[in-house]
């Protein structure tokens, strides 16, 4: 992390890591905690290995979907860490206008799972940007929401 250009948002989650996984690869689940509520998330594409596509669109008021995310996976260790940006398109393509890599990283923690999620940024005026967007309240949000999802009995 580099405070300069890298934005955070970590969490314990009361759930085993495989529950936490399982929310990230399967994209029912995925979609129920990926946008903050009351937006609506559709999963196009999950393809969660490297190169694979991770493409999701968003609806407000049950209105139409709109592209949200088009990204490319960059690493996958199962149940410890996904890697992907929006500088490439699934199949390694470059992007249009991609700005952040995300690292997201699971670990044990006697109460369940260390989830910390890093935003990293080329330079501080698309950190800036990102962090404006609404980074910590976006990225906390669903982070809780995905909390919220797994900590529930299944």
């Amino acid at each position: 992390m580099t405070a300069e250009l890298d934005l955070e948002v970590s969490r314990l989650i009361k759930a085993p890591r495989d529950r936490v996984w399982n929310a990230w690869v399967d994209p029912k689940r995925l979609a129920q905690w990926w946008i903050p509520h009351p937006l609506t998330c559709r999963v196009v594409s999950l393809d969660v290995q490297p190169g694979g596509a991770f493409v999701t669109e968003m609806s407000k008021d049950g209105g139409p979907f709109v592209p949200h995310l088009s990204a490319c996976f960059l690493e996958v260790i199962p149940e410890q860490r996904i890697v992907y940006t929006n500088v490439l398109t699934g199949g390694w393509r470059p992007a249009n206008n991609g700005f952040v890599t995300a690292i997201i990283t699971l670990s044990d923690h006697p109460e369940g799972t260390r989830y910390r999620a890093q935003a990293l940024h080329k330079d501080g005026a698309d950190r800036a940007k990102h962090e404006e967007l609404g980074f910590h309240d976006g990225w906390g949000t669903v982070v809780a929401q995905l909390a919220e999802l797994v900590e529930a009995k299944p």
